[in-house]
């Protein structure tokens, strides 16, 4: 059986005390053994992520230098400059897994640069752009629970590896040995100079680029916000402070969360997405001064609010619904000041709330749909940038609480992003108003759009032949209606063939293919059918419109009620 041969190979690597230690607790463990030595922790675009410990199927300083090995390889044989940066985040074993990284780029002779205190993810993005790096990884789980971690990897441009790049990282990862040495320490390469820091010009840059990107800066010292603040226990404590204090912001930090934490005692799944992230600033919102709450995930490339909803509590809102409020602000704003540029664009992806389009159509402004996943609006980024049109990107967002507003990173910034959601208050308070009186009044221009996210989590030895099972049968069973509304279109990403069902014409989708399938309700709502590529489970996103919240919410109801049959 392969995981007893995996097994027995790590215990007969002569392997430290400590990991030995950890492989003779699990010895007569069958479920651990399998789960551990049953497989190799996979990489892909993203990188890899993965529970922490020992085996194959761990993240531990085994695997994480394999994949730093496979990362310089690959390098190695482009014409990409050679030279790498290197960012990590508050999670257990970060700082060490980012040092094994930076050895084994600079025994491969990469020049390394690594961040030499918590750096946020789009600060390694920056990073690899201004220092002009062919690639760059930083060491974070995003927001998982404290027993993971990961490493993300990026391309010359700071974006996530896209496929083609991803594919050779991962041959060269299959050709490399577990437990080749060490040729030299972090520190003999860090004396030669073949590792040094990150330094503090580099945040200043930073921090003034992010700066740059305010769209009416004065606006939050002018109406005095104040702001309830929580970073997770992550990476963005220094620089979201840094900036909102710079724009004259009154920030109250969620004191428990304030400080680097592995375990995220106070807070055990660290999503912005879920509102139980933000229960400890509701705490602190009770007895702070408190016009918006900020919550950062653990590496700072997400945020989500909750603002005072008039009756004594708070109100959390969608990662849509942010960023269809973030974008009507910055095109409104920016209309007004006529600095909106010629052939403008705003981007979103399939999966978010198509009332940005509804948005972007009022402003005159294009927008462009992209598969899942920052790296392909960082992808549209990079197609202007080949151009010299950079500057007609505005804006992208993504429903899982990700923004970007600028072309100085290509990923999803929560930095910059906290600072717009806080000029977007502070115009409000100005005004009289509340961002829930902006969210109600672009629901009764556009109508209501509701949304809701449903993931199906399969098990069992076969669980991902049942969530492809899922995607055929949907395929091959197209439902007439779904909540009483008609299925009027069917788009295939997969085949890349989106099919009117009305009068039977078809289009082709000019993305990438992808396996995922969007069925559309007309103007009433659709229904989009992801499988994870990693994980056994199917994510349905929902959408539906109503001329009133009661009406979309029983649409939305009704379509959610019949899909999960």
């Amino acid at each position: 059986m392969r995981y007893l041969d995996n097994y027995q190979y790590w215990c007969d690597a002569g392997l430290p005390d400590d990991v030995a230690l950890e492989l003779s607790a699990i010895k007569d463990n069958t479920e651990e053994l399998k789960s551990r030595f049953g497989s190799d922790l996979q990489f892909g675009t993203a990188g890899m992520r993965g529970i922490m410990g020992v085996g194959s199927n761990r993240l531990n300083t085994y695997t994480v230098r394999r994949a730093a090995q496979g990362m310089a390889a690959w390098l190695s044989s482009t014409d990409l400059p050679q030279r790498a940066a290197i960012g990590y985040d508050s999670r257990h074993n970060s700082q060490e897994f980012a040092q094994v990284c930076a050895v084994a780029f600079a025994e491969a002779g990469i020049q390394v640069w690594l961040y030499d205190r918590l750096a946020p993810t789009p600060m390694l993005s920056y990073a690899v752009r201004k220092l002009g790096c062919g690639c760059g990884i930083v060491i974070s789980a995003s927001h998982n629970s404290g027993e993971y971690n990961g490493v993300k990897c990026y391309g010359p441009d700071g974006c996530q590896l896209t496929d083609a790049p991803a594919a050779i990282v991962t041959e060269k990862i299959s050709t490399i040995p577990y437990f080749v040495p060490e040729k030299k320490s972090f520190d003999a390469y860090m004396q030669e100079k073949m590792i040094s820091y990150i330094g503090q010009d580099v945040w200043e840059q930073y921090y003034l680029t992010v700066l740059a990107e305010a769209v009416v800066p004065n606006t939050i010292s002018e109406a005095k916000l104040d702001v309830v603040y929580t970073p997770l226990c992550g990476t963005g404590n220094e620089p979201v402070r840094e900036i909102l204090g710079r724009l004259g912001a009154n920030v109250t930090v969620v004191s428990c969360q304030e400080k680097p934490d592995g375990d995220f005692k106070t807070c055990e799944y660290p999503n912005p997405e879920t509102d139980a992230a933000l229960n400890e600033s509701y705490k602190v919102a009770r007895t702070a001064p408190c016009d918006v709450i900020l919550g950062t995930d653990p590496d700072a490339d997400r945020v989500a609010i909750a603002v005072p909803d008039g009756q004594g509590g708070y109100q959390k809102l969608s990662g849509n619904e942010l960023g269809c409020l973030l974008m009507d602000y910055i095109l409104k704003a920016r209309c007004q000041k006529k600095d909106i540029p010629d052939g403008a664009i705003v981007v979103r992806s399939i999966v978010s709330s198509p009332l940005a389009d509804r948005i972007a159509e009022k402003y005159g402004v294009d927008m462009h749909a992209v598969l899942t996943g920052f790296k392909y609006i960082g992808g549209e980024i990079l197609a202007l940038e080949e151009k010299g049109e950079e500057d007609r990107f505005v804006f992208g967002f993504e429903e899982s609480c990700g923004y970007l507003k600028g072309t100085y990173a290509r990923d999803k910034d929560a930095v910059v992003a906290s600072m717009l959601v806080c000029e977007l208050a502070a115009s409000l308070k100005l005004a009289g108003k509340s961002i829930l009186d902006a969210l109600a009044e672009l629901y009764q221009e556009y109508g209501y759009y509701l949304a809701h996210v449903q993931s199906v989590e399969l098990t069992g030895a076969d669980a991902m032949e049942k969530a492809s099972a899922i995607m055929t049968n949907l395929r091959e069973n197209v439902p007439a209606a779904v909540g009483g509304k008609t299925v009027t279109a069917v788009r295939d990403y997969r085949s890349s063939i989106a099919k009117n069902l009305i009068d039977g014409t078809e289009n082709e989708i000019p993305l990438p293919k992808s396996n995922v399938l969007e069925l559309l309700l007309g103007d009433n709502g659709s229904i989009i059918a992801r499988p994870s590529g990693t994980e056994p489970k199917v994510k349905f996103y929902y959408t539906a419109v109503g001329e009133s919240k009661a009406s979309a919410q029983m649409l939305l109801d009704a379509m959610v009620a019949q899909m999960s049959k």
